[in-house]
């Protein structure tokens, strides 16, 4: 990775965390943003394209049928003799009212119906029969049965109109609710797209310019005001602001943006104005990469939804089995319509509509739910794994750690105050725009310290800075500058300083004017807050926690130490960390990796989930199956928890929903007529709508877990 800092301000020593002084390797956190490939969108009318039996379809379209079907349906069931008897109630009687319900229940099946009846007649020409046929069956054979009843042919009392009515209605309400969920995460991006400014201030040498959004080119120069969006992608170049990127991470607390830093398009400055170079534009950007990961993410097939067509495939032969019995077996009895009426009622509800919502419908909503909460599903395979991960892999640096240099320690000769040490290097560091200076001077402003005026700053490149306090000339530096300036360190902070060298920290030595060494500070990269409830919440749930470094031993030992990590590799290129993923499955263990995305490709490719930290980067694209929009580790948490609870979901409503047909179609074909128990055709229609509703109403339990990686868990 390449290391964090500016390349114009390189008087700090290389070593520890992109620090003077320590020898130890260390890595900031880079992130690279590369060209993508043009992303495939939607049709105009936000059809949602999924593999199987939605293919072509789209959300409006079942909404359109849905609605219309619906209230076509209310006077067919209203006007239906069997529902008034069951209801205790009289359908008004005038001249047509009992065509009613065949004109109607005709509209239905030819318009309601049409997405079901070309699906099956694909599946039948592919030779690969499944829900869609199943369906388009069960409402033939009720269109047919109904026609006969109504026209009073063989004196059959098969008058389903209301059953087909509904029937359809309910199936076109399951797959209006399944293609929007689908479709739920890419509509909240492109509302999130639809937010971008039209407009953007372009700075040129005679001004500023108002320009469209579309004539950004990198390498321009824009000013973001206050409260204004930003256009496109691009780094800090002067000023600094809180930006809100809660749309991006789902982080509601604002971050602070300063020179060097990146920002992204979507994001908004809240204080303050700024000026930011453009690194990227339009399809590069990091909103449009995700955007592509969630449109991948919709199209993506999973071991779950084969299982789900496969139990489809089997109900097919099953139902078609029994209807072919069912016919034989009361024929021979010698009752020709009680063997059609069993025979109808079979195929009627057989309808798989229920197992078709089991599993894509909870799909559905966990990438939505996840896409809410920053986790960026690409491959459904991934969310289907994570329940069974053994161990998470942590690249360190980026990830667990901020990749910055963050103050830990500080020792003082005697007769010098902390505060005023620290006070004292502040003021020195204060005009440098070294990460090792933003450091010292922002654990300085924590403390609420005054800095005392500094001038003549100069940069002494790989030895450390020097500047004018109160008179006197102070020096920063590693121990470069302390073999530079012939000075010893004092034995009272020897034994600190070596300490802190010892654990991979970048040691800092303040000196006087005098040579005398006033007191040392130490910088590690600071390690996130979130990780350690990250790192003791996996291991809650029964998951091992392991981390991955290049840095020193000493470095990555200390760090384990502060989260509690169960194992550490240290001191590994970025070419071998995919050898540590094979390591660890060689033992058995199942691995989800999580990485910064940038060279970390290798070893994200190999686990059996690779976790990409920061979207829009290349190697998310490729060899992740699952991107965190932000940098909160706790975000894998979500992963765990939605994958489990998923998964529980899944089985539910497949046991359910398979359950239903395996013993209402022998009891629908008379079984137990010995025993007294027939299942009449409407029972069976009702049954067979309410297996419906209760796959649908369990799979939406899942949008009432909290996966926000913020909360308190």
């Amino acid at each position: 990775m390449p290391e964090t800092g500016h390349q114009n301000h390189n008087h700090h020593q290389p070593g520890g965390v992109g620090v003077r002084g320590h020898n130890g390797a260390s890595h900031g956190s880079g992130q690279s943003t590369q060209n993508h490939h043009a992303p495939s969108h939607p049709d105009d009318d936000h059809a949602v394209h999924t593999a199987g039996q939605h293919a072509g379809h789209s959300t409006a379209m079942f909404k359109n049928r849905f609605w219309l079907t619906l209230a076509l349906s209310v006077p067919v069931v209203y006007f239906s003799p069997m529902v008034g008897h069951l209801l205790g109630y009289m359908p008004p009687m005038f001249p047509g009212s009992v065509w009613i319900p065949p004109v109607l229940g005709t509209v239905i099946f030819l318009y309601g119906g049409q997405p079901f009846l070309k699906g099956g007649v694909q599946e039948l020409r592919n030779r690969q029969p499944g829900m869609m046929l199943l369906i388009a069956m069960a409402i033939t054979v009720a269109f047919a049965a109904s026609w006969v009843t109504s026209l009073g042919i063989g004196g059959f009392d098969l008058d389903f109109w209301w059953e087909l009515a509904l029937l359809v209605a309910i199936m076109l309400l399951g797959h209006w609710i399944e293609m929007r969920a689908l479709g739920s995460a890419q509509g909240a991006l492109d509302a999130l797209a639809a937010l971008l400014p039209d407009e953007a201030d372009r700075i040129t040498d005679a001004g500023t310019e108002t320009v469209p959004v579309s004539e950004l080119r990198e390498g321009d120069i824009v000013l973001v005001r206050s409260g204004a969006r930003m256009p496109a992608d691009g780094t800090v170049v002067d000023g600094q602001a809180e930006f809100d990127e809660s749309m991006i991470t789902g982080e509601s607390k604002t971050v602070p943006r300063s020179v060097g830093d990146a920002v992204v398009a979507g994001t908004v400055a809240t204080d303050n104005s700024v000026r930011v170079q453009v690194t990227a534009v339009g399809e590069n950007t990091a909103l449009a990469g995700i955007q592509r990961l969630v449109a991948e993410a919709q199209a993506s097939s999973s071991k779950a939804q084969a299982l789900a067509d496969r139990a489809a495939a089997f109900l097919f032969y099953f139902a078609a089995g029994a209807g072919v019995i069912t016919f034989i077996a009361w024929t021979l009895m010698g009752s020709i319509p009680e063997a059609v009426t069993r025979t109808v009622t079979v195929l009627v509800i057989a309808c798989p509509h229920a197992l078709g919502l089991a599993i894509p419908l909870v799909i559905a909503i966990s990438t939505e739910q996840a896409a809410r909460a920053g986790v960026l599903i690409k491959n459904r395979m991934a969310l289907e794994r994570m329940r069974t991960v053994d161990v998470v892999l942590f690249d360190k640096t980026g990830t667990l750690t901020t990749g910055e240099p963050d103050l830990k320690d500080l020792a003082v000769a005697p007769g010098i105050e902390p505060d005023s040490l620290l006070a004292l290097a502040a003021a020195v560091e204060s005009d440098s725009e070294h990460p090792v200076a933003r450091a010292i001077v922002r654990a300085a402003r924590q403390r609420d310290l005054a800095l005392p005026a500094a001038s003549g700053f100069s940069s002494l490149t790989g030895r450390g800075v020097r500047a004018t306090v109160d008179g006197r000339t102070v020096h920063v530096g590693g121990p470069a500058l302390l073999r530079e300036l012939g000075v010893a360190v004092p034995v009272s902070l020897a034994v600190s300083t070596r300490e802190w060298m010892d654990r991979g920290a970048a040691v800092l030595h303040v000196i006087d004017d005098g040579g005398r060494v006033l007191g040392a500070v130490s910088l590690e990269d600071a390690v996130r807050t979130e990780s350690r409830q990250a790192v003791a919440s996996l291991q809650n749930r029964g998951v091992r926690v392991a981390m991955i470094t290049g840095d020193a031993l000493q470095v990555a030992q200390a760090v384990a130490a502060d989260l509690h990590i169960d194992e550490v590799f240290a001191e590994v290129l970025p070419a071998d960390k995919d050898k540590k993923v094979a390591e660890l499955q060689a033992r058995g263990l199942k691995v989800a990796m999580v990485g910064d995305g940038v060279n970390d490709s290798p070893a994200l490719a190999r686990a059996e989930v690779g976790i990409a930290i920061g979207a829009g980067t290349d190697v998310a694209l490729e060899s992740a199956g699952v991107v965190l929009a932000g940098n909160d580790p706790r975000a894998v948490l979500s992963m765990v928890d939605l994958s489990r609870a998923s998964y529980r979901k899944m089985w539910q409503n497949l046991v359910w929903a398979a359950g239903y047909n395996v013993l209402a179609v022998p009891v629908a074909a008379g079984v137990l007529a010995f025993a007294g128990v027939v299942l009449s055709p409407a029972a069976g229609a009702v049954l067979m709508s309410a297996s419906t509703i209760v796959v649908a109403l369990n799979a939406q339990l899942l949008r009432r877990m909290k996966l926000n990686p913020t909360e308190e868990r």
